[in-house]
Formats: C-alpha cells, structure tokens, sequence
C-alpha cells in the first residue's frame, strides 16, 4: 500500500502552528501591533500580551514571570545561557573558568561551548554510553574549583534519549556552579519544572510544541549572573536587547499551554505508536534502534538501518509522502555521520543508515501502517540495486 496523503512524521525538526496560536497571535500583528517599549496605549496593550505570555510560561514550567527571558528560539537561547553565565564569571573577577557539557549535545550549545576556548575558558565534554546517555559519575568526576557551568540536554534531538540531568542538577545544588539544559525537544511531550530539574537555566522553543518559528525562551534562576550576549536595549530586563516579538510571545505562551493540556491524553497514545513502530522494524535484525529503549522522548523512534545510505532511503519515503529525517548531515554530497552517533560508538558505515521517525499529534495507526507497508520493501530494492555506500 502507497499512502495518497502525507504521512508527517519529522516533529522533531518542527511542528505545524496551531490553529488556536494562530488565533492569539493574529490581534498582535494586526490592530495590537504597538511597541512594547513605548508608552502610549497602543505599546501598553502590547506589552500587557506580552507580559500575560511571560505569566503563563512561568507558572507552566514552575517558574516567576521575572525569570522568563523571551528569545528567538533555542539557538539564541543556549547560546545566551553558555556566554552569558561564562561571561558574566569573568566579570565577577573570577579567574579561569570552566563549562562541561556533553559529546551529543545541540550545535548550538557544543559550537558555544567550543567558542568560549578561544577566550580562555576550558571545555571538558563528558562522552555517553551505548545509548547516548551520559554517566552521572563522569559528569560530577570532571567538575573543577573553577567550575561555572554544566550544560546537559534533556532530551537529544537524534536518538531521543533522556539525559539525567535532575540527577546531575541536585549533586549540583550545594555548590555555586550553574547547571543549564537544552530542554528543546522536551517542550510538547514532558511535564517540565525547573526545581523537579534542578536546573538554573532552561532553553525552549516554540516550533518545536506548535508554536511558530523565530520565538523562545530561556528561563534564568534568580541569583543567576548572566552577562547580555545582545546589548543596545533595555529589553527583557537589560539580558535580551531587540523590540520584543509580541506576536511571537504570545503564540508561545498558548502553545505551551495546549501543549500541557494535552500532554496526558497525547502521551501514552504516541508512545504506543511509537513502541509499535519500534518493534516491528526491530524485528528485522539489520535494524538497530539507537537511544535507550526505554527512557527516551514518547514521540520518537530512531534507527540505523545496514547496508542503506539515510539521503536516498528519504528520497525514498519522500515519493511515497512519508516524511522522516536522518541522523546524518548531507553537505556537498557526502554523507557524514553524525556527532551523536560516532559519540554512541556507532560505526561509521551503519551510521550512513540512520533513520528517525517522530510523532505528533496528527500521528495514527494508519499512519505507522504506511511506513511499516514502504520501508522494508524500500530497504530491500535499495540494497538490491547497490545503494549502500556514502
């Protein structure tokens, strides 16, 4: 059976934006359209839609409105969070400085990270196990005097693996070290609070939970320095300068809310999907799932599949209107594995096959019919005319 309709299933990469977010948006980049920073009604009304967003946000993740700092999506955020606690070490007269985070984090944090070298400061990158999960012991045995930040995902964006980063957090807490987590992928599917996580800084974005693209946040403790990575304002509390996206804020903030609101219903359905999914392919043994089995996001199943290269295996898909994603990053041609998956000491070669499914809340049964119909004969066709090797 060829599917005649779209079978989306790259959540992870981004959702569609919800018919209520739009709704809310809609007023703020219509007739409310006023700069928040000004004074005059029309700014006043937004920066009321803005602050309501900031409320509701915190009272989500467990946190006050003040904490709440509006960004322009998990990028800016990890990277706000990394330079700005590194930075604002120096700054205090600190000497040295020290980050550890992990061997499978977001580019967006081991990029940082690796950027803050050049300034002085020394990156110790904790390796994973098998399943992409980092070993508590590692993390706290690397943890120095001149510690100033641990950085650990909550979920990983490749192989859907949970972290353990309350864990880390609460060995953590008695010392002045701050812990921040790339809580991204995590937004739609997990309850989260930031004193359960035991984290100072948490970064999220809205595309990944419904919300639109261009918008996130990132939650900072009190107590937590940070030094602005963009300055020119006084915006978000002199941490974030730029005219804040009120739009944008908005629409995260309802998000966020639908997003806990159905969480309960949601989850246990797509993780049923998704074990379905899991042992079916599995079954197969040239199929190999990566992540932990277990403890890993309810929404995704990931894979290296033999002897198959992941560019032309999602073309594949692709034509019959199944949309996946792959553990590897094309550029000019070559496939290259990826940092996550040579991390998790997956060879190359089977690494070249690496496959990801991820659910949302569209996602049904006849759905995970469709891939389980295309793929094993796809795999099958693929190898028999050769393409196997990067």
């Amino acid at each position: 059976m060829t599917t005649d309709r779209l079978v989306y299933l790259d959540h992870s990469a981004t959702t569609p934006v919800a018919s209520e977010v739009v709704e809310a948006m809609l007023p703020y980049l219509t007739t409310c359209f006023g700069n928040a920073s000004g004074a005059h009604s029309l700014a006043r009304k937004s920066r009321g839609g803005l602050e309501r967003a900031r409320t509701t946000v915190a009272d989500l993740i467990g946190a006050r409105s003040h904490e709440i700092v509006f960004t322009s999506g998990g990028s800016e955020s990890d990277n706000l969070a990394i330079r700005g606690v590194a930075h604002a070490w120096r700054a205090a007269g600190n000497a040295g400085g020290h980050v550890i985070t992990s061997a499978v984090e977001h580019e967006a944090v081991l990029a940082t990270a690796h950027c803050l070298e050049h300034e002085g400061f020394d990156v110790t990158v904790v390796g994973v196990d098998e399943m992409g999960r980092v070993r508590v012991d590692e993390v706290l045995g690397a943890v120095r005097s001149d510690t100033c930040l641990v950085s650990l995902m909550l979920a990983n964006n490749e192989v859907g693996t949970l972290q353990p980063v309350a864990e880390v957090g609460a060995a953590l807490r008695p010392r002045d070290i701050r812990v921040h987590t790339d809580a991204v992928q995590a937004g739609a599917w997990l309850d989260i609070d930031v004193d359960a996580l035991n984290v100072d800084i948490l970064s999220l974005s809205a595309h990944k939970f419904y919300g639109p693209k261009g918008v996130g946040i990132l939650y900072v403790r009190d107590g937590t320095m940070l030094e602005p990575t963009q300055t020119g304002g006084g915006q978000e509390r002199h941490r974030r300068a730029g005219t804040e996206n009120v739009a944008g804020a908005v629409g995260l903030a309802v998000a966020l809310d639908c997003a806990a609101a159905d969480r309960a219903a949601t989850v246990p359905r797509l993780t049923g999907l998704r074990d379905r999914l899991i042992d079916a392919l599995t079954a197969d043994p040239s199929i190999r799932l990566t992540g932990h089995r277990t403890e890993r996001m309810p929404n995704h199943a990931s894979f290296c599949i033999a002897d198959v290269r992941a560019d032309v295996l999602l073309l594949g898909l692709d034509m019959h209107g199944i949309c996946a994603s792959s553990g590897s990053a094309c550029s000019s041609g070559k496939v290259e594995p990826s940092h996550v998956l040579s991390a998790m000491g997956v060879p190359a070669e089977l690494a070249s096959g690496a496959l990801r499914f991820s659910l949302g809340r569209s996602t049904t049964d006849e759905d995970i019919d469709a891939v389980l119909d295309v793929l094993p004969d796809l795999v099958a066709r693929l190898r028999g005319v050769g393409a196997v090797r990067p």
